[in-house]
């Protein structure tokens, strides 16, 4: 006699709307997801990078121009937020690719635990240092 078939999971399609605000996703989810959005935030303002960097470097009179177009009022203000944006790009980006290296050349550090313990050091990691370097930016210290 043949013991009976173990019923099969049923896989429903999510709803959007319902489903998706009260799923919570897990540390490593939320840092795979804002290791994509940081990249390709680094590369839409690659242009703006560029324009910095140049301006910067290319003589005095450049690099107070450079300076002055961060201590314009209101649209200094803005350009401190993206160059605060593209600070929190570039750590989280490179802190997450750091872990992620980890991962690959000791795969005991890829069980779960280990797993979501480090993404949550690179979540915190990744903010505590935008924000120190936000705070030098805004003129804070």
């Amino acid at each position: 006699m043949t013991a009976p078939a173990k019923p099969r999971p049923e896989f429903r399609n999510i709803n959007a709307l319902t489903d998706l605000p009260t799923y919570r996703l897990p540390a490593p989810g939320w840092v795979s997801i804002l290791h994509r959005i940081s990249g390709v935030l680094m590369f839409l303002l690659l242009p703006l990078i560029i324009w910095m960097f140049d301006t910067s470097v290319s003589s005095e009179l450049s690099f107070a121009r450079f300076k002055a177009v961060f201590n314009q009022g209101a649209s200094g203000v803005i350009m401190k937020l993206i160059a605060l944006a593209l600070i929190w790009a570039y750590l989280h980006h490179f802190i997450a690719g750091l872990r992620h290296l980890y991962m690959d050349i000791n795969h005991a550090a890829v069980g779960k635990s280990r797993g979501d313990l480090s993404a949550k050091v690179t979540l915190v990691l990744a903010i505590v240092l935008t924000v120190i370097l936000g705070a030098k930016l805004f003129g804070l210290y």
